[in-house]
């Protein structure tokens, strides 16, 4: 029955692609109908794990055996896999809802829903893998996905570009993450994670010669997975599709931020804390990566004016705080924000396509403005996103961020506080960027096109339902799950997450000074009295500033995101396409592959024939009948010569 969770969006897809045409409107029903069973038999096998405390593995056959490589079609069904079935499926089945509104009067709705249906059967095969090849299936899967999701306007050439920026960056994390999985097969002789989880305390003091290198060996497979997660989670580095993917629609936005893709680096962190824990150095990485990527994208946002591109970075920014997180070895504190964020994030980006869709398709924030008397409902949906993701006291993101901060802190280690510092700024800019983007669209005055934000209205029952349910939850979500997830005396993650002792942090931040526990707090409040001031009375003083070299220095470096673009395209993309074209293809390709291949064959054997022509082909008969008589008596002597060897 579980298994039927996995599937029914695969059933929707392959109903939808192939009579699509017959059942017309009929497809947005199918899909959104196969995704509510798949949610409920999620939500049934998660109230089941959490009252009896126990895991099913099934499997349903064999998939390859060569050697030693058995690879089992084979699903893991526990605490972590429960948690992650409940988010996809619920979060997929809003956004399947609202699409049936925001792309009704598309001729291509019928794609869009199968395409929704298939993301999602790709993430549910990642999550419920029981082995490392079975999830790379579904990893390569979302990639696809996506691809397809973000260039859905394909006549758009932005859209072209952003999918295939998507795509190529994902490929470059997806090759370290195929390398680890050649190395743990290599050693371990096995993928499935059971086996793997179990031998890797006998791997510890392992080593392995690489590339003039002694290194550990659970160092370098750690080390590559987490390059693997980098590309799907958008960290440091990895992080210029993430932006780019906006050019999709909205509905598509939600459910690659919220639920699907992003997550599933963070996923496969938490999924091999058996790895990680054995590997401090990797661990060390990890927590820098994080905490970087959670300063650049906060400190990114604050002059974005897209509104899409602001919440964009803002889930890069929670995506550092989640990454770091693992770092800590608080993979359970990790998998909370993971949650949390998902339904706050869900909702932004559900409640801005609402706005934009109101407003004649305006992304830009500064053509908007006095939209709060206007969208009343929107206002209050986007306010509440708003607090919960700046953590807000007693919403959602309040219990999972703060809690990260001061796990951070707790560390005492170079690299601990490191993060616990670039973590509070980085709350103080989320706090700075949100206050920017309510005051910008909402309370401002009005300075976009007159007939616009005369038009604005409110939109239909089946977009306003799935941000009813996801601001309700992004209110009370972290409150109600912070003692099952993060508890001391809960149990709920079972064998799901290990975590070594000397890693576990969650008692010392009892012990914390006053000072840095409420530090975040009072950052964020900081950032949102600061936004607010500076746009609401745009004093002379404000505006000296802005005409200065060093502010206009600043406010350059972080609208273009820390030129990391303009880097990758000038330095890395434009070298790798001349170096290409002048030595792969006119010196290997057309040069020597050509010269050595069929240049010279063709050239040999019209050389061959030009002679043989020249030579047997005089026009004389006696000429040919003398070349007859001796093929002739060749033949003669064969035939003799074989009777004579019977």
């Amino acid at each position: 029955m579980v298994v039927l969770a996995i599937f029914l969006p695969l059933f929707g897809y392959l109903l939808s692609s192939f009579f699509g045409r017959f059942l017309g409107k009929g497809v947005c029903f199918l899909t959104t109908l196969n995704i509510l069973s798949s949610f409920l038999i999620s939500f049934s096998l998660f109230v089941d794990i959490i009252s009896n405390q126990t895991f099913y593995k099934i499997k349903l056959g064999t998939w390859l055996c060569v050697d030693n490589l058995n690879v089992y079609w084979c699903f893991y069904f526990d605490s972590l896999t429960s948690v992650m079935l409940i988010i996809v499926t619920f979060i997929s089945l809003l956004v399947h809802i609202y699409s049936t509104e925001y792309m009704e009067n598309d001729p291509h709705l019928n794609r869009f829903m199968s395409l929704l249906s298939l993301f999602t059967f790709f993430m549910l095969i990642l999550v419920t893998a029981s082995n490392f090849l079975q999830m790379f299936v579904g990893w390569e899967g979302v990639g696809l996905a996506s691809y397809l999701l973000i260039n859905f306007w394909f006549l758009r050439l932005q859209a072209n570009k952003s999918a295939i920026k998507a795509m190529l960056v994902n490929r470059v994390g997806d090759f370290f993450l195929l390398l680890s999985l050649f190395f743990i097969h290599y050693n371990f002789k096995s993928l499935d994670y059971d086996i793997i989880f179990n031998l890797c305390p006998d791997f510890v003091d392992y080593k392995v010669y690489l590339l003039g290198f002694n290194l550990y060996y659970l160092d370098l497979i750690t080390l590559l997975l987490f390059l693997g997660a980098m590309g799907k989670s958008a960290q440091l580095f990895f992080h210029t599709w993430l932006p780019d993917a906006m050019e999709g629609p909205t509905p598509v936005s939600a459910l690659i931020h919220a639920a699907t893709m992003v997550t599933a680096g963070v996923f496969l962190l938490t999924r091999c804390s058996y790895l990680l824990e054995y590997s401090p150095t990797t661990l060390n990485l990890i927590m820098f990566i994080g905490a970087l990527t959670s300063f650049f994208a906060a400190s990114t946002g604050l002059f974005q004016n897209d509104m899409k591109k602001v919440i964009a970075y803002s889930t890069c920014s929670q995506l550092g705080y989640m990454i770091f997180a693992c770092g800590l070895s608080s993979y359970d504190v990790a998998m909370f924000h993971l949650s949390n964020h998902a339904f706050f994030k869900a909702l932004l980006f559900l409640g801005a396509g609402s706005i934009i869709h109101s407003i004649s398709d305006e992304q830009d924030m500064r053509k908007t403005g006095g939209l709060k008397n206007l969208l009343p409902f929107s206002y209050s949906i986007m306010l509440i996103g708003s607090l919960a993701l700046i953590g807000f006291p007693f919403l959602s993101g309040f219990y999972s961020k703060d809690t990260i901060l001061e796990i951070a802190y707790s560390k005492f280690t170079f690299f601990g506080h490191l993060s616990y510092y670039l973590g509070c700024f980085s709350a103080f800019c989320t706090a700075f960027y949100s206050t920017r983007l309510l005051f910008l669209v909402f309370l401002s005055e009005p300075i976009g096109n007159k007939s616009r934000i005369l038009n604005a209205h409110e939109s239909s029952f089946r977009i306003s339902l799935p941000l009813i349910l996801l601001s309700v939850l992004s209110i009370f979500v972290g409150f109600l799950t912070k003692d099952l997830f993060v508890g001391f005396n809960s149990s709920f993650w079972n064998t799901s997450i290990f975590i070594l002792p000397t890693n576990y942090l969650l008692t010392d931040i009892e012990f914390m000074p006053l000072v840095s526990k409420q530090l975040p707090l009072i950052l964020t409040v900081l950032g949102c009295c600061v936004s607010y001031f500076v746009n609401l009375f745009k004093l002379d003083s404000t505006f000296i500033l802005k005409m200065t070299y060093f502010f206009r220095m600043f406010y350059n470096f972080l609208s273009r995101k820390w030129y990391f673009d303009r880097v990758y395209n000038e330095f890395v993309t434009q070298n790798i396409l001349f170096y290409g074209f002048n030595f792969s293809y006119k010196i290997i390709d057309r040069g020597l592959l050509e010269f050595f291949g069929p240049t010279t064959i063709i050239n040999t054997f019209q050389s061959i024939n030009l002679y043989l022509r020249n030579k047997f082909q005089t026009g004389y008969i006696f000429d040919y009948l003398f070349d007859f008589l001796l093929c002739f008596l060749f033949f003669i002597f064969l035939l003799f010569l074989c009777t004579s060897m019977l």
